[in-house]
């Protein structure tokens, strides 16, 4: 568009404008897609897409008014669809009728499209998708009238005393029976099994079931589950030694997609029609991950019925699916032996347990005193050196907020988040004193406290940040504490984004930065500052205190000796010590970082001389792990949880 052009333009046009333009650049930053500024048969549309609530049966309507639609391709998940129009004057009619018309999404809620003109659909597709192994979904497998009763006999207004009546899930409601299944290990107390047994009407639906081959083993264990539109579970799998191998579940009400995810970051949609039978053994039971992605809409094939299977990214042919209420029973077995999958490094009959240490909160305290807060004390201002360039998600996040808005950094380390978004009134705290002379030496604003106990005012603040400080806490209640003093800060509608360190370190079949720089060559330079880490993941960090992985990869030398009046740090006798820049084998661990110069405070030599060896504890979260907490919390709802280069991040609201 032209400046003189321009000029004609009225305010209102020149903000759609403005919009358009906007939405073609984030369309190309974000998913590669480039728009050309003349005119062509195709379209991509912003805001038109499955992945905003946005059905083909709503969008397709506004598109034919202009001309005829040879194709709407709308990749699965995505906030943007293409169109291709038969003609180019039918693409430019609708380049110019519907750019900044707004329409109502599948929701009843209003948004504002945008066109471009491409030379080609094009998006990041996913790759080729199978059934994982030992999975199978049985459709039809009870008739309307068993469906019907099943759901009847299920009493969700009973007493709450009643042993088989679960109130503390905040997003569903929960029946078991048999054993009370723990959502905290997935796990059953084989000790303390429920009076009565299962229900009596489910006896001749399971020997149905058993005579006809669809399952092995009479269940012994039944977990009921009603879901309202808009609600999940976070992906988990059933501990491998509370039940046998297979595990099965009835979807009645409505039906759903059930994510199933691999370890290697594979994930496989997969939908569970009404009145279906999931069955789980082998790979997708001990192995996949599975869980439920809260939205109000799925995305289905569009002409095929419903059928279960998998949903493929056939997208001439996907549209939305309103949820209904679903109530699942789930059966199990409890298992009396200890597991003997093959599957080794999943299993925890098979792997050696954790530690035990902290037994207690002093414990804890103590631990985090010596393992957290006294070495960052130490490394402050080596830390600081090797700590420059924000994470791209993490500035975003921040610069999207409105102007005004009062952000409080927890953990802030040196400050590098503090001046991001000048329109912003932020203050950072830390646990380490050295840490936040550092952010007042940068003029920001900082003062010095523990995460657990933040002397800010409740309900005050229009967003948090912690980037890589929970997984410094020694105990899930130490975590969960500090989660939910985040939200104590937070106003209504205010919002968090928590970062913390993954176990999985390889992801999607991808390494993160943090593997991918292993040092092997002897000759290799040593890295000080971490200027990988910088770039790329956001790391180590206290209940307040800084972040950062350790540069260096070498074993701990059992050599070094006191150096400038600071001692060798001493690994606890309880703690793995892990090699830096491999994969994580435990979930409590110690960190090296290896100190560069004779003091962190008051470096007396040069920065590359040999210094002391430090160890920082941390627990590192499993895939689903945060998310869970976080949906566990008391007034807080998950918007969004992500895999970042080596870290789990959640972004949650307060309610």
């Amino acid at each position: 568009m032209d400046c003189e052009h321009q000029s004609k333009l009225s305010k209102a046009e020149k903000k759609a404008w403005r919009k358009q333009v906007k939405a073609r650049h984030t369309l190309l930053r974000h998913e590669g897609i480039e728009a050309v500024s003349y005119a062509t048969q195709s379209l991509v549309i912003a805001n038109g897409g499955l992945g905003n609530s946005v059905g083909r049966s709503r969008l397709l309507p506004v598109l034919e008014a202009c001309g005829v639609v040879d194709a709407l391709l709308m990749p699965p998940n995505k906030p943007y669809s293409f169109v291709r129009y038969r003609t180019t004057d039918e693409s430019k009619k609708a380049y110019a009728n519907l750019n900044g018309k707004e329409i109502e999404d599948d929701l009843g809620q209003k948004i504002v499209l945008y066109l471009n003109f491409v030379e080609k659909a094009q998006w990041k597709q996913l790759g080729l998708q199978t059934f994982p192994s030992g999975l199978t979904v049985i459709e039809n497998i009870v008739s309307p009238d068993v469906e019907q009763f099943l759901l009847e006999s299920i009493n969700w207004t009973e007493d709450a005393d009643n042993q088989n009546f679960q109130k503390s899930l905040k997003h569903r409601r929960v029946k078991h029976f048999g054993y009370e299944f723990h959502y905290e290990n997935n796990n059953v107390d084989k000790d303390k099994p429920l009076p009565g047994g299962l229900p009596d009407i489910c006896d001749d639906i399971l020997d149905s079931w058993l005579k006809e081959g669809f399952i092995n083993y009479k269940p012994d264990q039944l977990t009921v589950n009603q879901y309202e539109p808009g609600h999940g579970i976070p992906a988990h799998v059933d501990t491998h030694s509370a039940f046998e191998d297979e595990i099965i579940s009835l979807s009645l009400g409505s039906e759903i997609v059930m994510d199933f995810k691999h370890p290697d970051g594979a994930t496989v949609p997969v939908l569970l029609p009404r009145r279906s039978l999931l069955v789980m053994r082998g790979e997708a039971r001990y192995l996949w991950a599975h869980g439920i992605t809260p939205r109000k809409f799925d995305t289905v094939q569009a002409s095929q019925g419903h059928k279960g299977g998998i949903i493929i990214s056939d997208t001439g042919d996907l549209t939305l699916h309103k949820r209904g209420v679903r109530v699942s029973f789930t059966f199990r077995k409890v298992r009396k032996t200890p597991c003997n999958c093959s599957y080794h490094l999943a299993c925890d009959s098979q792997t050696e347990p954790g530690p035990t240490f902290p037994e207690s909160e002093g414990a804890a305290s103590q631990l985090e005193q010596d393992y957290v807060h006294r070495v960052y004390e130490e490394i402050a201002r080596h830390f600081s050196s090797t700590r420059h360039s924000p994470w791209p998600h993490i500035a975003e996040f921040l610069r999207t907020l409105p102007a005004g808005s009062i952000v409080a950094d927890i953990g802030c380390g040196n400050g590098k988040y503090l001046g991001i978004n000048k329109e912003l009134f932020m203050v950072g705290c830390d646990r380490s004193s050295s840490l936040v002379d550092i952010c007042r030496e940068r003029q920001f604003q900082a003062f010095v406290c523990d995460a657990l106990a933040i002397p800010i005012r409740s309900g005050s603040c229009d967003a948090c940040i912690s980037i890589a400080v929970i997984h410094h806490l020694a105990t899930t209640e130490r975590r969960v504490a500090a989660l939910q003093e985040l939200l104590r800060l937070l106003r209504p509608g205010g919002k968090a984004l928590i970062y913390v360190w993954a176990m999985e370190q390889e992801y999607n079949q991808k390494k993160s930065k943090y593997l991918r720089e292993h040092r092997t060559s002897p000759g290799a330079k040593e890295e000080t500052s971490e200027c990988v880490s910088v770039q790329e993941l956001p790391v180590g960090q206290m209940a307040n205190v800084g972040e950062g992985r350790s540069a260096h990869s070498d074993p701990l030398d059992n050599d070094l000796r006191q150096d400038g009046g600071l001692a060798r740090d001493i690994p606890h006798p309880k703690l793995p010590v892990h090699t830096n820049r491999t994969s994580f084998h435990s979930q409590d661990l110690l960190v090296p970082w290896h100190l560069k110069g004779n003091s962190a405070k008051n470096p007396a030599g040069p920065l590359g001389s040999a210094g002391p060896v430090l160890h920082r504890f941390y627990h590192v979260f499993r895939e689903g792990e945060l998310e869970n907490v976080c949906r566990a919390l008391h007034g807080a709802t998950v918007l969004r949880s992500y895999y970042d280069q080596g870290n789990w991040c959640v972004i949650l609201e307060k309610i």
